[in-house]
């Protein structure tokens, strides 16, 4: 297949770009050539909200749409005059109110989380947008990503602790529960997809199986070949200062998808593939001042 992907340099993205281009697919990137790019791949310079006519001469078997967060990102690239046969938006389970009831299904009303604000309505609009303008696109939900190139400072910040053989600090009990998706898992769904066609049109996407935060951790600490010895935190303390998940826990509901992919990779296997990386990417990775906030007002 002729393959588009918006970005193409960090985390998803990237990993997407060298998973289909591994699989002899003719993989192009879209992005503004700022970054180093993904392997094997080739790169269509341009910043998506001024495409121009550099996408004019091109037809895709598909578009792998990671990047796009708002209305516009999506109107831009549509507005292009690309030419391509299927569409494929990551979009995000933010777009679930915190109100409804949980796992959150694929046939509940959408609207504003309070926990992610504008994210969630940016990409709700993002999605009405796609669906009023290419209704045969697919459209996925995902919880958390995890996995090779992860740049956000999750397991990375736990994979630190165990490595400096820090205590971690869990808030409260640590019975607060997550739900997690690697991005192999996400590329293997969308192979389904393309092979499949699906009737269906929006899928929640994750591990079928929840963790709690607790479990989470002892994971990531025995990726590192380490046992934690927790700390636990009283509520009173804003979470977000010493710990990489806001104090918010949902489910999805995947049954959907698990009717079209009924294994998804282990969170442990996952989590120890992410730390191999992890060992030989240390610094190029962007921290949050966790540790300093705990040293400094937890210790």
């Amino acid at each position: 297949m002729r393959i588009l992907v918006t970005g193409g340099t960090t985390f998803v993205s990237k990993y997407v770009a060298e998973y289909f281009a591994s699989r002899n697919n003719d993989v192009f990137v879209i992005n503004r050539g700022t970054k180093e790019q993904a392997k094997n791949v080739t790169l269509i310079k341009c910043d998506r909200h001024s495409i121009g006519d550099k996408l004019k001469c091109y037809h895709f078997d598909v578009i792998i749409d990671v990047t796009a967060y708002t209305r516009n990102d999506i109107s831009s690239l549509l507005r292009s005059a690309v030419n391509f046969e299927q569409y494929i938006f990551i979009s995000s389970s933010a777009v679930y109110p915190e109100t409804n009831c949980q796992p959150f299904t694929e046939e509940q009303s959408c609207g504003k989380n309070s926990v992610w604000g504008d994210y969630g309505l940016n990409k709700l609009q993002a999605e009405e947008y796609l669906k009023e303008n290419f209704p045969d696109a697919y459209i996925l939900r995902p919880p958390y990503f995890y996995g090779v190139y992860e740049n956000l400072y999750r397991e990375l910040f736990v994979f630190d602790c165990a490595l400096d053989d820090r205590k971690f600090y869990l808030p409260q009990n640590g019975d607060m529960r997550l739900q997690f998706f690697n991005v192999f898992d996400l590329c293997k769904f969308i192979e389904i997809i393309l092979r499949e066609k699906p009737e269906n049109k929006i899928y929640n996407v994750g591990n079928k199986d929840i963790v709690t935060i607790k479990d989470w951790v002892t994971l990531c600490y025995k990726a590192a070949g380490k046992t934690p010895e927790f700390v636990n935190v009283d509520k009173s303390v804003f979470q977000r200062d010493y710990f990489c998940f806001y104090d918010y826990e949902y489910t999805l509901d995947v049954s959907k998808q698990s009717q079209l992919m009924p294994q998804t990779k282990s969170l442990e296997q996952g989590l120890k593939e992410e730390f191999e990386w992890y060992i030989n990417n240390r610094s190029g990775v962007a921290k949050k001042p966790y540790m300093e906030f705990i040293d400094k007002n937890l210790s």
